[in-house]
């Protein structure tokens, strides 16, 4: 009669975990939130053809493998004239504070000018993590353009270089191993289903602004600001009123446009981007606010949830 064999001593080896934050940083316009999103495989960051859209950090979240990637999509890092803009460029600072590996991102459709790179040298000092560059847009520059950026990181950013497009995902599937590669050992910080930790109201409120950009011009896009009023989930369909502030009254009759048709149209856009977001069905209640100069007001920057750096925070100057 076949016996059993001996029971074993030794016990299964535990999986070594990865986790770590990954800051993004870089120039406004540069492709940060593009490649938030083709990383995650998500349209979580918002992204529209004008400049400086993202302004407030967006947490994305990466499990693969015995990997966990957490993302931070940052506003960019431009030159600050206001309030706002030093709330924005605190975010970024903050969270490259925060970075297990920073990934600094540059559109080499731009040269290297000091203008250019100012900001960025401030960044790479500020940094204590390992970095990775992200050199973007390959597949529109040419070949001067990125060997002028390549020649110049080589002297000012202590990080590996990669070539990607985020719009079309060249390298990126590289670059995310060359990243992963960097996390430090640990336990998983999030559920493995998890792609994000901001919640459901804060994504709902940035698809509206990001029809916003998409619909109006000029200043409007950046005077105004979203924010949900009341998130009704368990009603069929789900309702959501949304408060959309703007600095002036004149502002408000161009997002409301002649008899009501802009805010209709704005209305209809977004709504349909959220029930695709949601996967259900949802009403959606807009009402347009004025918050007088909320910009330029630490106050109502504070209440829109906005941190802005004290004056003497020599960072931020």
């Amino acid at each position: 009669m076949p016996q059993d064999p001996p029971a074993s001593d030794e016990t299964p080896a535990a999986t070594t975990t990865h986790a770590g934050y990954v800051t993004l940083v870089g120039r406004p316009n540069a492709g940060k939130s593009t490649l938030l999103n083709r990383l995650i495989g998500e349209h979580l960051s918002i992204v529209t053809a004008k400049a400086q859209t993202t302004w407030q950090r967006v947490t994305g979240i990466l499990t693969t493998g015995s990997d966990q990637l957490i993302f931070l999509d940052t506003p960019g890092l431009l030159e600050v004239h206001d309030l706002f803009q030093r709330a924005m460029l605190g975010a970024a600072l903050q969270a490259l504070s925060e970075a297990d590996v920073v990934l600094l991102v540059i559109d080499c459709m731009r040269k290297p000018s000091p203008q250019e790179t100012a900001r960025i040298v401030h960044a790479v000092e500020e940094a204590q993590a390992p970095i990775h560059v992200a050199l973007n847009k390959i597949d529109e520059a040419d070949e001067q353009q990125i060997e002028a950026w390549e020649r110049w990181l080589a002297g000012h950013v202590p990080g590996a270089l990669h070539q990607v497009s985020a719009a079309d995902g060249s390298g990126v599937d590289e670059l995310l191993e060359a990243v992963r590669s960097a996390l430090p050992e640990g336990p998983f910080l999030y559920p493995e289903d998890d792609i994000a930790s901001d919640p459901v109201r804060f994504f709902v409120a940035e698809l509206v602004r990001e029809t916003i950009f998409e619909q109006y011009h000029q200043e409007i896009p950046y005077s105004v600001f979203c924010q949900v009023e009341e998130y009704r989930e368990a009603q069929e369909p789900i309702y959501i009123q949304m408060n959309v502030f703007v600095e002036r009254k004149s502002q408000k009759g161009i997002l409301i446009g002649k008899k009501g048709a802009a805010i209709r149209a704005l209305g209809e856009r977004s709504r349909e981007k959220i029930e695709h977001f949601l996967d259900a069905r949802v009403y959606l209640d807009l009402w347009v606010r004025p918050l007088r100069a909320w910009r330029k007001n630490r106050a109502h920057l504070s209440q829109l949830g906005f941190r802005v750096p004290e004056d003497d925070d020599a960072r931020f100057s």
